[in-house]
């Protein structure tokens, strides 16, 4: 029997807490016998949720939801055998943080440990415009086998809402992941 996609999700303090959000609606609707999902916010990206989404909702997730001071969590350990670390939305600290191996908190241990691993690690990096730093620190974590993912809508598939607007990019991140979806794919979804 094949154990289950173990995936983490980091949710920092960059503006665009709705990524978040709707990669939480899609991934609450994976089989849970096949994934488990774990998740750790820092202390900013829930007052940032709070002030752009109206609310706490994040408190309801169907997650397991660690502090992001707690090395406890099973992800802070590559023996736990975590897959995927998905860093949605994630800011430029945190990015930078984990270009240096600064893993002072929990999402950029879990980090550390998807690269020390040879594990995905995917930064939805939210983030405009780009200054040097950012772009040599995009550089290092790339080159440690990590993959940067800029929150960056795409129209190909003519989204009419927000909520298509943003599902572009976080169905990028779910196909990165290797979660497979009903999702928009170029050749398959255009027409000719």
């Amino acid at each position: 029997m094949q154990e289950n996609k173990k995936i983490v999700v980091a949710v920092t303090g960059a503006s665009g807490s709705v990524y978040a959000q709707r990669l939480f609606h899609h991934l609450g609707k994976l089989p849970k016998e096949k994934y488990q999902i774990e998740v750790v916010f820092s202390d900013t990206a829930k007052k940032v949720w709070e002030f752009e989404l109206k609310g706490d909702s994040y408190r309801d997730l169907p997650f397991r939801i660690w502090g992001n001071s707690d090395f406890w969590a099973p992800f802070a350990s590559g023996s736990a055998g975590f897959d995927t670390l998905i860093v949605c939305p994630c800011t430029a600290g945190t990015m930078g943080r984990i270009a240096t191996g600064t893993a002072d908190d929990l999402i950029c241990r879990a980090a550390d440990v998807m690269l020390k691993e040879r594990k995905k690690l995917i930064l939805a990096l939210r983030e405009t415009p780009f200054n040097l730093v950012h772009i040599r620190n995009m550089e290092t974590v790339t080159l440690a086998g990590g993959i940067i993912c800029p929150a960056s809508p795409s129209f190909y598939s003519n989204p009419s809402t927000k909520e298509e607007i943003v599902d572009t990019v976080v169905q990028r991140v779910l196909q990165l992941a290797e979660i497979e979806g009903a999702f928009f794919r170029w050749g398959m979804n255009t027409q000719q």
